[in-house]
């Protein structure tokens, strides 16, 4: 038997047959009320929003959870569930920007720093931030596990990752709540981890801000399709 057969085997031998909760004519409820056929609705809600505040929508618990059942139900390969999340809010999500000022000024000339600084206070006025993780501890394993796919585990992995991120960016726009996408990393790396006993394996992909809505995205402009897709009938 070669490589790639038991990797075949190993895997059927752990997917267990699911009964289907729904006829094929049924539609369940998503939450907050957001129905399968309006997922398209959900995605063009999601926009980029940088002047965000403080004032969320909903109780800090509720954002929490809501951002931690959408990495939970978020699909990653081999079932891995490598992604790992930072939640911070109030003074940590402050005191989070405050070391990405601080990085930055040794790196930024200065006559310069005071628009970057302007910036990190747009990030700051947010009521809270996400910083994703990916568990190399799971992606080594794996590797280990699964010689013949080695390479393509780290690969997967940021699949994982970004598929994650954008779930959460779903869920918050479902709620109402605002997000932006930012990517400090790795300059900050070192304080996270020492700040908020980040355990070493977690490896830093990106940090998310969110709040309250202070002023609408401005419109989306789109490539042509042809540049975009190939479809074959």
């Amino acid at each position: 038997m070669n490589s790639f057969q038991r990797i075949l085997n190993s895997l059927l031998s752990r997917e267990q047959p699911v009964a289907p909760t729904t006829t094929p004519l049924e539609f369940t409820t998503l939450s907050g009320g957001v129905m399968p056929e309006n997922y398209l609705a959900l995605a063009k809600q999601r926009r980029t929003i940088y002047a965000l505040g403080k004032d969320l929508p909903l109780p800090e618990d509720d954002v929490v959870q809501t951002i931690q059942d959408a990495i939970k139900q978020a699909p990653s390969a081999f079932n891995s569930q490598s992604s790992r999340a930072l939640i911070l809010l109030g003074n940590e999500h402050n005191k989070f920007w405050e070391l990405v000022r601080e990085q930055l000024r040794k790196i930024v000339p200065a006559e310069s720093f005071h628009a970057t600084s302007d910036k990190l206070d747009g990030f700051a006025a947010a009521a809270g931030s996400v910083l994703f993780f990916e568990d190399q501890g799971v992606v080594t394993a794996l590797q280990e596990q699964f010689a013949a796919y080695a390479d393509n585990f780290p690969i997967w992995s940021e699949h994982s990752s970004g598929i994650a991120q954008y779930a959460v960016w779903l869920a918050l726009a479902e709620k109402g709540i605002g997000a932006n996408l930012q990517h400090y990393n790795p300059l900050v790396d070192e304080d996270v981890q020492r700040t908020w006993n980040v355990p070493a394996s977690w490896k830093l992909r990106g940090h998310m801000n969110f709040g309250s809505i202070q002023a609408p995205a401005g419109d989306k402009t789109f490539i042509e399709d042809e540049k975009r897709f190939i479809v074959a009938k």
